[in-house]
């Protein structure tokens, strides 16, 4: 383990040792927005904590960068979607390459795992909504951290700019995500690149919390949502998402059932967690807690850390609605839980991860460790104690 992840251990270790602190939050009020971990933030930079302090101020000097910045658009981009429409949302898939045997490099050639820089680049959105979707994220934590409105307004003006504004909006779609030249307009796969929605939705709850979210743009954001959320369970491309066997279908999950929870669908999350999510788990994850088709992928275990957290993400949004997720167990024991379980010996060096990974593996394990407290605050389970424990008296 690096010296990195030890310092994030310490931090996720206090996190366990303070877990009393949630209990003064009204979790109730909020239907996406989680507190705790702002909240330990907070505390820390109160309590004069160094390494803290260092982030805070690194994360404020970002800040005050995006109250100048220039604001994201969809109509940036120098690239046209078929639809020639410039408030249409394009990106090409990451993976795909010019084709080496034909003269006009079409069409492309699919490489796991390698990114072509042509897809990150500003012919296309991915970028700029990368940015912007990080923006908001900052913006948010900055706001809460130092309660500054300055950081809240600013957040505000650019999502207005992103997705209200009539010159500058993005209609609510994602028709030409993740084309591949020479083959499509666009894919199912590209509705993971919009993940960051929740993000977003985060930041209007506690906007609105705080007095500071106006109606005329809280009733426009709930239109923009509505029409999203329509798309991707009408359209060919979100019922072609919905339907994957791995990440892609979590993830879709994750994405809807946030806006749904967010305009107040409590019965619409509760039943499809019930039938979809329930029988995805059930797919995906083996008896001993394998993903074969995360395994099979070039950076298998990135990617099943990035399925689990999914699941463990519907299985906190299970928590607002009366579905117990994370208890969930098939007959032959498929579940969360197992899942977790079965990377475990691979976090904490018992066992040597034989599959497939051609990226350094750190901020996964990062993630991973997160999760495991995650579980602790939400579900109070202690299983991955001496887990995290053991993690930390390594480095001792």
């Amino acid at each position: 383990m690096s010296k990195v992840i030890f310092k994030y251990i310490l931090f996720l270790s206090f996190l366990i040792s303070n877990a009393s602190i949630y209990g003064q939050i009204d979790s109730d009020r909020f239907e996406v927005l989680e507190y705790q971990e702002l909240e330990t933030k907070k505390s820390l930079v109160k309590n004069g904590d160094k390494e803290a302090l260092q982030n805070y101020n690194q994360l404020l000097k970002c800040a005050d960068e995006l109250l100048d910045s220039k604001p994201f658009s969809v109509v940036h981009k120098t690239g046209m979607p078929p639809s020639k429409d410039k408030h249409d949302y394009i990106s090409i898939g990451p993976y795909w390459w010019p084709n080496p045997d034909t003269d006009d490099g079409l069409p492309y050639i699919r490489k796991d795992g390698e990114i072509n820089p042509e897809a990150r680049n500003n012919h296309t959105d991915f970028v700029e909504m990368r940015d912007f979707l990080r923006a908001i994220k900052q913006l948010t934590e900055a706001y809460y951290l130092s309660d500054k409105e300055i950081y809240a307004i600013r957040a505000i003006d650019l999502i207005k700019i992103w997705f209200l504004d009539a010159e500058t909006r993005m209609n609510p779609n994602l028709d030409y995500s993740q084309s591949i030249p020479g083959k499509n307009d666009g894919r199912c796969f590209g509705i993971i690149e919009l993940d960051g929605i929740t993000d977003v939705i985060k930041f209007l709850e506690l906007a609105k919390d705080r007095n500071l979210l106006d109606v005329k743009t809280e009733e426009g954001m709930s239109d923009w949502l509505i029409a999203y959320s329509d798309w991707l369970k009408n359209s060919e491309l979100g019922h072609e998402e919905s339907t994957r066997k791995n990440n892609h279908g979590t993830h879709y999950d994750v994405q809807l059932l946030s806006i749904l929870l967010y305009l107040n669908k409590k019965d619409e999350v509760r039943d499809y967690l019930n039938s979809i999510t329930k029988a995805r788990i059930i797919s995906q994850i083996e008896p001993d807690g394998s993903q074969p088709l995360e395994l099979a992928r070039t950076k298998s275990f990135s990617y099943s850390v990035m399925n689990l957290h999914g699941f463990l993400e519907l299985a906190q949004i299970g928590e607002k609605v009366g579905v117990n997720l994370w208890e969930f167990e098939s007959k032959d024991g498929r579940s969360i839980k197992k899942g977790y379980q079965f990377m475990v010996p691979f976090l904490i060096g018992e066992k040597q991860w034989e599959h497939k990974q051609i990226k350094d593996r750190k901020s996964s394990e990062k993630k991973l460790l997160a999760d495991l407290v995650t579980v602790k605050k939400w579900f109070n389970d202690t299983s991955f104690d001496e887990v995290l424990k053991r993690v930390q008296l390594n480095k001792q």
